[in-house]
């Protein structure tokens, strides 16, 4: 069984309660943060994290794609984050930042960009909850998915096997129904999909069909 976590980067923000409660269903909520600096894209910040968490009792997932999560990253567990991911490659201590969440009485997971070899993550995979290996480059919805990334995620979970069994193992980029068996397959159990949700006429029914996985 597959935990699905709907990309709300995907949803109508016109409309986001309602959106929410279309996939409440779901293991997990995906929230994506961007600062404008380590991607050239910009998001959402606190406010919309403390605002969902008051619209639902989903498990936020919240998806750090800035340069200086230590300095934030408290900020979003007291908004409401459950987990707090963020990236291998931003700009502080990954030991540190990761100390912080778990202070903070939250779950702490890291990602990695396409260009980062897994091995990367390794010495961390043992204080961690998740690991998001990024199927595409982080940034903007709706990219197509880079299937030799299922390479990285078959060694890390291998690589846990002996070290953390239970690390939940995320990927995130370009998941439908064609790639969505695949990432399972390769070993990930935490499916984040942002346009094949929302963009289906019945986005729960989606989430249940990944669930299956």
């Amino acid at each position: 069984m597959a935990k699905v976590s709907p990309s709300i980067l995907a949803a109508d923000f016109a409309n986001l309660e309602r959106d929410i409660h279309k996939v409440s269903g779901a293991a997990m909520l995906h929230v994506d943060v961007m600062d404008g600096h380590f991607v050239p894209n910009i998001s959402i910040g606190v406010p919309v994290v403390e605002s969902i968490r008051k619209c639902t009792d989903m498990f936020l997932d919240v998806h750090l794609m800035i340069s200086h999560p230590k300095q934030y990253a408290e900020q979003f567990c007291k908004a409401g984050a459950d987990l707090v991911c963020f990236h291998l490659e931003a700009e502080d201590d990954v030991q540190e930042t990761i100390g912080l969440i778990r202070s903070c009485g939250k779950k702490a997971a890291v990602s990695i960009k396409p260009q980062t070899p897994v091995e990367a993550v390794y010495p961390f995979v043992k204080d961690l909850d998740m690991v998001l290996v990024m199927t595409v480059e982080p940034g903007f919805g709706g990219q197509k998915f880079m299937p030799d990334m299922l390479d990285k995620v078959k060694a890390l979970r291998a690589y846990a096997q002996n070290v953390n069994p239970a690390l939940d193992i995320e990927v995130d980029g370009g998941i439908n129904f064609e790639t969505a068996p695949q990432a399972a397959a390769a070993g990930a159990n935490v499916l984040v999909a942002g346009s094949c949700v929302f963009g289906a006429e019945e986005p729960g029914k989606v989430v249940e069909a990944f669930t299956a996985l």
